[in-house]
C-alpha cells in the first residue's frame, strides 16, 4: 500500500493595525492586503491548491486568508478557529492533526511566534535547504513555508515533514 503524499502551508498573518479595539480585532494594512495577496499569487503559480484551510478566527488572520484565496482563486473549506488565535505550537500541531484525510493539502493562517515554532519544529532538515536557511533566519509577516507531509494528519509529529519551499509575500 503506498502512503499518501500531502501538502502542508503554514502562514503568518500579513501585517496588522498597531492597535484596534482589541488584539482579536485589529485590521489588516493596506501593506497586507497587498502582502497576502501576493502569498496567493505565488501558491496559485506554484500550483498549490489547499482544499481546507484552517484560519485563526482573529480579524488579521481571516482578512489574511480571503486575500490569499481570492489572489489564488482557491475555494478552501474554511475552518475557522478560536481555539488557533492563543495556541502554541503544540495545540496548534494538535489542531491539524484533526485535519480529514480526505484533505490532501492544508492551509493553516496563524500568529507568531507559534507559525514560526511549528515550522522549525515540523522540518526534518531534508528538504530544500536554501529555504529551511530563509525560514529560520525569520518568518515575518506574510511569511509561507510549504511542507510535503508524508502518511496521515493524524500521524504528523516534530522532524516529520519536508520544507519544500519558504518565502515572504511582498505585493
Amino acid at each position: 500500500m503506498e502512503t499518501q503524499r500531502r501538502t502542508l502551508v503554514l502562514v503568518r498573518h500579513a501585517k496588522a493595525e498597531d492597535y484596534g479595539p482589541s488584539d482579536h480585532a485589529r485590521a489588516l494594512t493596506d501593506r497586507g492586503r497587498r502582502d497576502a495577496a501576493d502569498v496567493g499569487r505565488r501558491l496559485g503559480a506554484a500550483q498549490i491548491v489547499p482544499s481546507q484551510a484552517l484560519v485563526s478566527d482573529a480579524l488579521r488572520t481571516q482578512q489574511t486568508y480571503q486575500e490569499i484565496a481570492s489572489a489564488a482563486v482557491l475555494d478552501a473549506a474554511l475552518v475557522s478557529s478560536a481555539a488557533l488565535y492563543a495556541a502554541g505550537p503544540d495545540t496548534a500541531l494538535d489542531l491539524i492533526r484533526e485535519t480529514d484525510d480526505a484533505v490532501a493539502t492544508l492551509l493553516v493562517v496563524g500568529h507568531n511566534p507559534t507559525m514560526a515554532y511549528l515550522a522549525q519544529a515540523l522540518d526534518d532538515g531534508e528538504g530544500n535547504l536554501e529555504a529551511s536557511t530563509a525560514m529560520v533566519a525569520g518568518f515575518p509577516t506574510s511569511a509561507c513555508a510549504v511542507f510535503t507531509v508524508t502518511g496521515s494528519w493524524i500521524d504528523l509529529r516534530a522532524a516529520t515533514t519536508s520544507l519544500v519551499d519558504f518565502w515572504v509575500g511582498r505585493g
